[in-house]
């Protein structure tokens, strides 16, 4: 295998995405390189007055089937695969020229998916002698260079003038493996797709792949490495979002910003979310961001330091000028008016994340976690409850008020981790307990930082006093429920299914209060 650097005397161009296009064709033309190239970036190429030669002329053959058949041939095929060492002879008996630089990038199914298109438009816009022409280039990378990113136009310029117009090893070996994954995910989008088309949820065999948007400085710990990629989802949040501003997110930031984003996601009303290690420390929903903001602080206060902020509403800059009075980490939202970035924009550290739009909390999607040998993949929890599923179980029926309290609080209980029990009163947390081994522990410390932040906020009683009380599971014993009852909780919503409802329906009763079964468990982990 050659590891000299290859002078580049020949190029085959063949792009569905020109940026760049033309500088580089220049460049290579001005260093004497004979250019091939095929339909649109032919085309292209002669109206920018570039020396280019047809395909079709190259090898003797015209294009046909609607350019479906244009540079499958050997003439292409071999003077890209043949070994300039080992295959010489063969290649001069057949007259196939050396081909030394192959420009491809592909024909734009993932887009053309992504905008909703036909079923035929779809099939279309699968290429097939494009990731044959970049498969066969990095194969031979030993002496031939293959480019699948207009980003990289500029290193293959920057070796040739370094090198006499010819490229080094190291590079033709990077890019070789740029390309073959390049092709991995074109592929594995089109088996995507297929599945989804058959409404295979989970097909044989699953591929997942993902483009490089950021190498972070470090992941969940410091002597961790870590980086982001992005799937090609057009769901709004992180990976669509825009920074206006701040230091670069980290591992931890983008984590929590998600889970601050897809909670405020929930719901109809006005909302914000603050996050501290993807746990809510406050919920509310009000008139205005800036009431549910209020509202959502008060919660815990001193959990909210150094926390992520998610609003699901233009932010305003009354509600921005709230926001700046805390340390926060992030602030993620749908949009922001000028004089919300006016604020911000004094807080030079703070990362303010603006996505455009909002997630649809019931849209079908999956979920990834990867263990020992292989991952896990589930179906998105888009599960919602409406009024008229819950089921009533205790004498007493929760009145209006505690019923709005009851959805709003399943709803957060939804984004916290197990075991979750989340209190809640007129539309905002007033205490939440998350990620305990015991369901009772959860309840009692949900009713302790209720307290905790009545104090702090000088106020006669905590704000678990008349609340609705949400679980994101079965309460598998009485203790629990009793616990929430004792923070004065006077209603109850969890899913049930326990051996001991009926045990625990009984103390609900006992003590005064309504209870409902959902049906639905919100397990989080």
């Amino acid at each position: 295998m050659s590891t000299e650097p290859i002078r580049v005397s020949r190029a085959l161009f063949s792009v569905s995405d020109k940026s760049g296009l033309l500088d580089f064709a220049r460049f290579l033309a001005d260093a004497g390189v004979e250019i091939l190239s095929t339909g649109g970036s032919a085309k292209a190429l002669r109206g920018a007055g570039i020396a280019v030669r047809d395909v079709g002329e190259h090898t003797g053959f015209p294009e046909i089937m609607d350019g479906r058949v244009k540079t499958l041939h050997p003439r292409i095929h071999g003077g890209i695969l043949g070994r300039r060492d080992v295959d010489a002879a063969v290649m001069a008996e057949h007259d196939i020229p050396p081909i030394d630089l192959v420009v491809v990038n592909l024909y734009p199914f993932e887009a053309t998916v992504a905008r909703g298109a036909s079923f035929d438009d779809c099939i279309e816009n699968i290429d097939i002698g494009g990731p044959a022409l970049i498969r066969a280039a990095a194969k031979n990378h030993a002496f031939v260079t293959v480019v699948t990113d207009p980003a990289d136009y500029a290193a293959v310029m920057e070796e040739m003038r370094a090198n006499g117009d010819a490229t080094t090893a190291a590079l033709r070996r990077r890019l070789a493996g740029a390309a073959y994954a390049r092709t991995a995910a074109y592929d594995a989008a089109i088996g995507r797709w297929f599945a989804g088309v058959e409404g295979e949820a989970f097909a044989k065999r699953v591929t997942i792949a993902g483009e490089l948007r950021q190498t972070l400085r470090y992941g969940e710990n410091p002597h961790q490495s870590a980086a982001f990629y992005v799937t090609g989802e057009r769901r709004p949040g992180i990976a669509t979002a825009t920074q206006l501003q701040g230091k670069e997110l980290s591992y931890n930031n983008l984590n929590d910003t998600d889970a601050a984003f897809e909670l405020v996601a929930e719901f109809e009303e006005p909302a914000v979310a603050i996050i501290k290690h993807a746990n809510p420390c406050g919920v509310a929903v009000a008139a205005t961001l800036l009431d549910a903001y209020g509202q959502a602080l008060a919660c815990d206060p001193v959990s909210a330091f150094g926390g992520i902020i998610a609003v699901n509403r233009t932010l305003d800059g009354e509600t921005a000028e709230a926001i700046a009075k805390l340390f926060a980490e992030v602030v993620i939202a749908p949009g922001a008016d000028e004089e919300a970035r006016r604020v911000l924009g004094a807080k030079k550290n703070l990362r303010v994340l603006l996505t455009g739009a909002m997630p649809d909390p019931a849209e079908a999607g999956t979920t990834v976690r990867s263990v020992a040998g292989g991952f896990l993949l589930q179906t998105r929890d888009d599960g919602r409850i409406s009024p008229g599923e819950l089921r009533v179980v205790t004498k007493r029926a929760p009145s209006e008020t505690e019923l709005r309290d009851m959805l709003f609080a399943f709803r957060v209980a939804k984004h916290v981790k197990s075991n979750a029990i989340v209190y809640a009163r007129g539309g905002a947390t007033v205490g939440i307990g998350a990620g305990q081994m015991s369901r009772v522990d959860s309840s009692r410390i949900a009713a302790w930082k209720s307290a905790d932040a009545a104090k702090a906020a000088g106020l006669a009683q905590p704000g678990a006093v008349g609340s609705v009380v949400a679980s994101d599971a079965f309460f598998p014993f009485a203790d629990g429920l009793l616990a929430a009852a004792e923070a004065g909780a006077t209603a109850v919503i969890q899913p049930g299914g326990s051996m001991r409802d009926a045990e625990v329906v009984a103390a609900a009763d006992e003590k005064g209060l309504a209870m409902v079964f959902t049906g639905m468990r919100h397990f989080r982990h």
